[in-house]
């Protein structure tokens, strides 16, 4: 039987991706080809009333989101790294509130960040970290869109459907 993820994402608009994904792509090949840059909104254990998301996705009105990005920061016993979103993510938790509302009893914390080296698939050096740090990346991301996303047996994730967010 088949693995089947499903997520909802917010991929990063092309004028913010550019640099990212050169980065991503040097520094973390393999979950570049698997999965472009961005912040997970819902992971796969909150869509388990998914006609339900997809209902709030279709009927609610919901804005797009601006994320403030810190430091980069080594996590999984240094291995991957990503940015933290920064400052007030309410808009970011509020988003996922309305996507999840009756679909899910109990919603959990998720902190909004950007992977750049994922744990799975690379290993973080002090000096690839360092220059990591001496690279510069985008200081605020503006999602416009939340994209419906499905990974079988760890293939590349296929976008299956994606929502506007209104200005």
């Amino acid at each position: 039987m088949a693995e089947i993820r499903t997520q909802l994402t917010l991929f990063l608009d092309e004028r913010d991706s550019a640099g990212i994904e050169k980065l991503r792509e040097e520094l973390n090949p393999a979950q570049s080809r698997l999965i472009k840059a961005h912040v997970t909104l819902c992971r796969e254990h909150e869509l388990t009333d998914l006609d339900r998301v997809r209902h709030n996705l279709r009927t609610r009105e919901l804005c797009s989101i601006a994320l403030d990005l810190g430091r980069p920061e080594r996590f999984s016993q240094g291995k991957g790294v990503r940015l933290p979103a920064v400052g007030d993510t309410r808009a970011f938790h509020d988003l996922r509130r309305a996507v999840l509302f009756s679909a899910l009893p109990q919603l959990g914390t998720l902190e909004p960040h950007l992977t750049l080296m994922h744990p799975r698939s690379s290993t973080c050096t002090d000096a690839l970290f360092e220059a990591i740090e001496n690279t510069a990346l985008p200081h605020r991301l503006t999602f416009r869109r939340i994209s419906l996303i499905e990974q079988i047996d760890g293939s590349p994730w296929e976008i299956l459907d994606a929502f506007q967010l209104s200005d």
